[in-house]
């Protein structure tokens, strides 16, 4: 299928300016993913503005420099490093200056520093239906499952590219022929208290997404809406084993009111009736440690903390001291909340590290130690902790993370279901 532009569109692609390069980028990905026409989008979240050499600021700063500007809302997912002051890491010369030049680069392409992999938390909320360009897998996840809206999972540089053409490759996502289950993923043998906890929602998620890889998977036997955080750590663990860009579950997200709509009235290619032993696997599979006698660091907030769970984080540290440091993770709409009542003041006084605009496992943050044990409650920094940080990792809830950074060491209950 070849694929055709519009006037605007081929005029726009006929310059020499960095909009042209840009209109010239998106449609030649077109061409390669076989899409037969490029969309108008709405918004954009941009993942191309984290540090990972050189030639990403380069590319960024020859855009600013061809006049280009975006033309649709765009966010920025973290970058490198940590702008608020928060807290400090360990990247040096001329990386650094790299990264903030990035940084800087694209806030002149007109992209909100938001710096927050979780935009859908800070307002960025597009309208159900509608075509965005979205980048950062969980954030990709989220806007196609628990909003309804419609993006492919965009990567670096061709967010970008879309941002600043306000158009996409129609294909994919975008589609809604492409949108419907065709697998089932069954929770209905799994005991109701484990799937109305907290701790069920990374390990179900990390468990879907090894097992879909990137086919759209129905979930059945969740028997209320558990919220977005769970929708959040769900999808998020789910794209970082698999790639998954969009999940339905009956009765929750807004594409799935039943199992049937979800199918779009079709029977499913297959099914996958989850069992206690699968669910028990799948959490004992997210921690790396080889012993569990001893933690060095707490980490939390991947995707980043939301208000509600720093209010939790809080209600569980209850004024006490850690004894080993916990880094929690999260984006400026909740920092500016914390430091308006003194809230930030008091969490570092009890020992938490407070990381904002980027997050420990993209940037080097945590201390430096060869065979270090790193908690966390988060499902995606269980997968890539490891090969980003160095350290093990010990998969728990958030109140055994808490229990384990005040004891300075594990307060392990291990496996739920």
């Amino acid at each position: 299928m070849s694929l055709s532009l519009n006037e605007q569109e081929r005029t726009i692609a006929a310059g020499q300016d960095s909009p042209a390069m840009a209109m010239r980028i998106v449609a030649e990905s077109a061409r390669l993913l076989g899409a037969p026409r490029l969309i108008p989008i709405a918004s954009a979240h941009i993942d191309g503005a984290l540090y990972h050499g050189d030639s990403g600021t380069l590319f960024a700063e020859r855009l600013v420099a061809g006049g280009a500007r975006v033309v649709v809302r765009s966010t920025l997912n973290v970058g490198a490093l940590d702008l608020t002051g928060c807290s400090r890491g360990r990247l040096e010369e001329p990386a650094r200056g790299m990264a903030r030049r990035m940084m800087d680069a694209y806030r002149k392409l007109g992209c909100e520093p938001s710096w927050t992999c979780a935009p859908y938390q800070a307002g960025h909320r597009p309208a159900f239906g509608s075509d965005v360009a979205w980048g950062e897998s969980n954030a990709v996840v989220f806007c196609n499952s628990a909003l309804g809206a419609r993006t492919n999972r965009y990567g670096d540089f061709l967010d970008i590219a879309c941002a600043i053409s306000g158009r996409a490759p129609d294909c994919g996502l975008h589609r809604p022929e492409n949108r419907g289950a065709r697998l089932v993923f069954d929770l209905r043998k799994l005991p109701v208290a484990f799937t109305r906890s907290e701790i069920a929602w990374p390990v179900l998620g990390s468990l879907y997404g090894r097992l879909v890889g990137d086919t759209v998977g129905v979930v059945v036997g969740v028997d209320a809406h558990p919220g977005d955080d769970a929708l959040k750590a769900f999808g998020a663990a789910a794209a970082s084993t698999g790639e998954v860009g969009l999940f339905h579950i009956a009765g929750v997200t807004p594409e799935a009111p039943d199992l049937a709509t979800a199918l779009g009235e079709q029977s499913p290619e297959t099914s996958i009736v989850v069992t206690d032993q699968m669910a028990r696997d799948a959490q004992v599979r997210l921690s790396t440690a080889e012993s569990v006698d001893r933690v060095d660091a707490v980490a939390i907030g991947s995707p980043h903390l939301s208000a509600a769970e720093v209010e939790r984080l809080e209600a569980l540290i209850a004024g006490r001291k850690l004894a080993v440091p916990l880094y929690a993770c999260t984006g400026r709409h909740v920092l500016a909340s914390l430091e308006a009542d003194g809230r930030r003041k008091a969490l570092e006084a009890a020992g938490v590290v407070v990381v904002a605009d980027t997050c420990v496992v993209v940037t080097p943050i945590l201390p430096d130690r060869t065979g270090g044990v790193l908690m966390t409650n988060s499902g995606k920094f269980a997968q890539y902790a490891p090969g980003n940080t160095g350290y093990a990792v010990l998969y728990g809830s958030m109140a055994e993370c808490v229990e384990s950074a005040v004891a300075g060491r594990p307060a392990y209950a291990g496996p739920a279901a």
